[in-house]
């Protein structure tokens, strides 16, 4: 047939088929298309080839052509089980992906075993296994180091102002402080459901412009306001959260609200059961008033619905993958939001977008109730926009649960009035010395000094000491683990976002970690966790600038506490610049008093978008 622009029309039928450009025949698939058509049959096996076959309305003019494809599909019936079939070739392949080689005696020894394992394997994978399902294995980031925290400490006697006044402008009622609205509402100033109702509108009047609201949760918002001002109308005040709005990241269930991971498989998943975090904020008598976005499966900030927009430059993502905690919670929409991290989601949106995000130590906070991604590294943490926000928070979050065997109870023992003066401070100078005089990270150095801190530089342990991507083979073989059945039941098919970098390919690729690989990656962790402590045992905090080398995937392996916040502008971009602050184990009273003591000298954590302050 000669060649011509018209395509033939069973390309479509399968994505692995070539364009053909050879047949005129608008119904009718041409002779040269049917190798590849039997090629793309016999590579169909993950979606089934006979819905492949099934699609193929074969002509009744080409009936040649219709015989050979119909004894393909009954060839490829026979041989379908062949690809299940583990033959002594394939191992030398499997071998060097793991980086081993044997000899063809030992391939042959292997061979039985190796067989037999498999069909254990393959009965496992027919039995349902939950995301909520945790592997017996706990990690521990006091494991030769200290012995697990236990007690509770004294309450927290918080200074809560008698004098705060509303505004004459109401809008600016949406960046006051947790304290402040505290006062508001314990002095009956303002009543809850008046508070509650107020950010409800800001998020219906700006969430579609952020990209940062999942689900609005109204009805049930003013309905625990009510609550609230009836218990502290009686004089029943539960603490500095009673009453004040907040919002979830969408990993966190809440019964009767849709719970979607930010992905579009599970967008329309509801969970029957109340997330801890959850139920410790309505202990405190915090109201919900959203679940916010993260990027889909807690990556990134895109979800199923966009992105989510920083603030500061609509232009710009916010980061995450606590993309709309962050985002929101800088522009005013709520006072406070919780978020999540593995690695870098509270403390990346929060740097992009200019909030105070606090990540605790690992196990400081339960995650029953919360998606998984990694075991051994996630972790809850408040986002806000003052590190005394973030301490109020975080003592009403912090405890252990015996859902999540990784929590724990230890003292919370911040002290409001405390001082940087006692604390011994080091700041990462081998990160430093890298940066430009002229950057912001050297300007908060000055502002701590003359706070009356004293800075001694150190070296914070980095490629001496982590030379391999540990973080990268644990959070893989975890996470894979966790999204097990979505890679093999094909859910990842249906994700918004299928780039190299995503984790629909992500998770197929780390299939590939052995478990001798995770187990030993875990090795070597335990001697990074040895290294870092070594050096947190002459320090309370080390000031490192965010991103700074490796810090982030070091600390969140060994679950040190860590918290980001604002320290000015990027010119280029006008979007905010951070710090981070690193604690010891437990140490998150220190790194919030040195964070406070930047803040009051410093008007950053005080600014907010003008397009948001009407």
């Amino acid at each position: 047939m000669a060649g011509t622009a018209a395509a033939c029309e069973y390309r479509s039928r399968c994505p692995k088929l070539y364009c053909c450009k050879r047949s005129t025949m608008a119904r009718h698939m041409c002779i040269a298309c049917v190798p590849s058509t039997l090629a793309a049959a016999a590579s169909c096996s993950r979606h089934g080839f006979a819905p492949y076959f099934h699609g193929l309305q074969l002509p009744n003019t080409a009936p040649a052509m219709r015989k050979m494809l119909l004894f393909a599909a009954l060839w490829c019936s026979l041989a379908a089980p062949a690809q299940d079939t583990l033959y002594k070739t394939d191992l030398p392949v499997a071998a060097r992906v793991a980086g081993l080689n044997f000899n063809p005696a030992e391939i042959d020894s292997m061979y039985d075993g190796v067989k037999q394992l498999r069909v254990e394997v393959m009965k496992m994978h027919k039995l349902p296994l939950a995301n909520a399902v945790p592997p017996t294995m706990q990690h521990s980031p006091f494991a030769g180091i200290m012995p697990m925290p236990a007690g509770s400490g004294k309450p927290i006697r918080w200074d809560i102002a008698k004098k705060v006044e509303l505004p004459a402008n109401r809008a600016d009622l949406a960046f006051y402080n947790i304290g402040q609205l505290a006062a508001l509402l314990k002095h009956r100033k303002i009543t809850s459901v008046e508070l509650t109702q107020f950010f409800i509108d800001r998020i219906r009047r700006y969430g579609d412009s952020l990209q940062c609201v999942i689900t609005l949760t109204d009805d049930l918002a003013l309905q625990q306001a009510k609550q609230a001002d009836a218990e502290i109308g009686s004089g029943k005040w539960r603490g500095p959260l009673h009453g004040i709005p907040y919002g979830l990241k969408d990993l966190f269930a809440v019964k009767g609200t849709k719970t979607t991971w930010g992905a579009a498989p599970y967008k329309n998943q509801v969970i029957d059961e109340d997330a801890a975090v959850y139920e410790k904020l309505s202990a405190a008598g915090a109201v919900l008033v959203a679940k916010f976005t993260l990027g889909a499966l807690a990556m990134g900030d895109r979800w199923y619905g966009g992105q989510t927009k920083n603030p500061w430059n609509l232009a710009r993502g916010s980061s995450g993958s606590s993309a709309g905690s962050a985002s929101a919670t800088v522009a005013g929409l709520v006072p406070f939001a919780i978020g999540t991290e593995t690695l870098g989601s509270i403390i990346s949106p929060s740097t992009a977008c200019g909030a105070t995000g606090l990540r605790p130590t690992f196990g400081r906070v339960s995650r029953h109730g919360a998606m998984t991604l990694c075991w051994s590294l996630d972790k809850a943490g408040p986002i806000c926009r003052s590190a005394e926000d973030c301490a109020m928070v975080l003592d009403a979050l912090h405890g252990a649960d015996p859902r999540d065997a990784a929590s724990y109870d230890a003292p919370f023992d911040y002290n409001p009035r405390a001082d940087v003066k006692g604390l011994r401070i080091g700041y990462a100078k081998n990160y430093f010395d890298r940066l430009d005089t002229s950057r912001n990270e050297w300007k908060v150095l000055d502002v701590l000094r003359g706070a009356g801190a004293t800075l001694k530089p150190v070296v914070f342990p980095d490629s001496g000491v982590y030379q391999a991507n540990l973080v990268r083979i644990v959070l893989g073989a975890e996470s894979a683990a966790a999204f097990d059945e979505f890679t093999r039941g094909e859910l990842d098919d249906l994700m918004t976002w299928q780039g190299r970098n995503d984790w629909p390919n992500s998770f197929r690729s780390w299939r590939f970690i052995s478990a001798v690989d995770y187990i030993n990656a875990n090795r070597h962790r335990y001697l990074l966790m040895q290294e870092v402590n070594k050096l947190m045992a002459a320090f309370d905090v080390i000031i490192c600038p965010t991103g700074g080398g490796s810090q982030l995937a070091i600390t969140n392996l060994t679950g040190h506490p860590a918290l980001a916040m604002p320290t000015g502008f990027d010119r280029r971009f006008g979007t905010p610049t951070s710090i981070t602050l690193v604690g010891k184990l437990l140490g998150e009273a220190a790194i919030l008093t040195v964070a406070k003591a930047y803040q009051q000298a410093t008007e950053w954590d005080d600014r907010h978008p003008e397009w948001l302050r009407k």
